[in-house]
């Protein structure tokens, strides 16, 4: 696939980083020559150095036969003008877009074809808050993921001592909960992958993903450690973006605590939220956190614009007695680094944006994409087309489908129905069927189980 990313930032480079590894056609846009030249001497890439939305630039880019064109600048003016020249200039197929500004976002009409062409806006402040909210929602996550529009979701816990299903045979766990459908996708035992058979023992400090209907999440994570007790009080740390959305959609189902060092922009907060308290101060001051009782916190976010000081504000958090403390980290390096028994969870924005962008890259019909274990690993959800004769996994049990080594279906989802996978289970038409990768090199044999033949009308 030939793609043309317009911004080198840490949107565009992770993106890059991702799609170049996959024997994609990448061309980078950006303005500074230094940027563009770390990238190429890491990365198989060609760079252009220019104005992003100029029609000459673009031209250089080779946006006369680009496939798609991914727009995440950190203008949101520079992102949708390229995509009116892409659409206008070069009849690009398909234009994705980053706009950040809640002002745009709020009139979707705006990015009718018919308006400013962009088929896909992407928002990387909304996404992350989603899934800050997920792990709010569920506090003994690592890792909560949608597929099927929410009815099936994919969760990481880490296993602890005493958990009941801890130290037992997977095949356990519908002796525990009978009437209860789920599925291990896969094991993490020290950073390595384990495919999960019927005589795999888990073991404590695993981390395990298991995918199950919605409503059946809790019971099952449950069966690796004690259930944490519902989320009461969260203090956010950042009054910027993503700490303003978050506490707006959360302020009503619980007590919100939100500090900023701005006057500025605490004053503009304490008017824009009805039942958050908005306070004036230091995160990583541990007076001031002491006062507010930090002890009796259960959530503590750090989403300051500062990732060193989102690092420290956490641990001192986690020392002082929060319950669980997540911190937004935008470097990958430190992403491993922190994320221990001190920082419960290190939040990564590319890694939240690049899921949604590989959704209109992967080929075949790809409803849903998460990039997952900094982007070692991936979970797809594809729906199947075709027949028995035209069609690689219709009309197939899953036993039959040649998947690829480290490759895993968990669930179907049909209709309204959510089917645990099992060896005999047989693929139909209209399936969204949901796979666990845990080496993405094997993507490409994924795509093509899930392409239809020529002879398919």
């Amino acid at each position: 696939m030939k793609i043309i990313i317009l911004g080198a930032g840490q949107v565009g480079s992770s993106v890059a980083q991702a799609l170049a590894s996959e024997a994609n056609d990448i061309t980078v846009v950006d303005n500074r020559p230094d940027i563009l030249r770390e990238l190429q001497d890491r990365l198989d890439i060609r760079t252009v150095m220019g104005p992003a939305s100029h029609p000459e630039i673009l031209t250089r880019a080779g946006a006369e036969d680009a496939d798609m064109i991914l727009a995440v600048t950190n203008s949101d003016e520079t992102n949708v003008v390229a995509c009116q020249v892409a659409y206008t200039l070069f009849h690009t197929p398909i234009k994705v877009a980053r706009v950040r500004a809640q002002a745009y976002l709020r009139y979707p009409k705006l990015f009718s074809q018919e308006a400013l062409p962009v088929d896909v806006l992407i928002s990387p402040e909304q996404l992350v808050t989603d899934y800050i909210k997920q792990l709010i929602e569920k506090p003994e996550a690592l890792q909560v993921l949608d597929f099927a529009d929410g009815r099936v979701q994919l969760v990481a816990v880490r296993a602890v001592r005493n958990g009941p299903l801890v130290g037992q045979e997977l095949r356990q766990l519908h002796q525990h909960m009978p009437g209860v459908q789920a599925r291990v996708a896969a094991i993490f035992r020290r950073g390595s992958p384990i495919l999960p058979e019927g005589d795999t023992v888990i073991e404590a400090d695993d981390e395990v993903f298991f995918i199950a209907a919605r409503k059946d999440i809790r019971a099952v994570a449950s069966e690796l450690r004690a259930l944490d007790k519902p989320v009461k009080r969260v203090m956010i740390a950042g009054g910027g973006n993503i700490g303003l959305r978050l506490a707006e959609s959360i302020e009503n189902r619980y007590q919100v605590k939100l500090i900023d060092c701005s006057p500025a922009t605490t004053r503009r907060l304490s008017e824009l939220l009805d039942k958050t308290i908005v306070l004036l101060g230091d995160a990583a001051d541990e007076e001031l956190l002491i006062e507010e009782n930090i002890e009796n916190t259960d959530v503590f976010c750090a989403l300051t614009n500062d990732e060193e000081a989102n690092i420290l504000s956490a641990m001192l958090a986690k020392r002082l007695g929060a319950r669980k403390v997540m911190s937004l980290i935008n470097r990958p390096s430190y992403v491993e680094l922190v994320q221990s028994d001190v920082i419960d969870i290190a939040i990564s924005p590319q890694q939240a944006t690049i899921g949604s962008l590989l959704t209109h890259v992967r080929r075949g019909d790809v409803a849903a994409v998460h990039s997952l274990r900094r982007g070692a690993a991936e979970a797809i959800e594809a729906v199947a087309h075709g027949d028995s004769k035209t069609s690689k996994v219709v009309g197939h049990t899953v036993e039959e489908i040649g998947l690829p080594p480290g490759t895993t279906i968990g669930a179907i989802v049909r209709g309204d129905d959510v089917i645990i996978a099992h060896h005999d289970t047989v693929i139909e038409s209209g399936d969204h069927v949901i796979l666990f990768l845990v080496d993405k090199r094997y993507i490409p044999d994924v795509e093509h189980l899930f392409q239809v033949g020529v002879t398919f009308f």
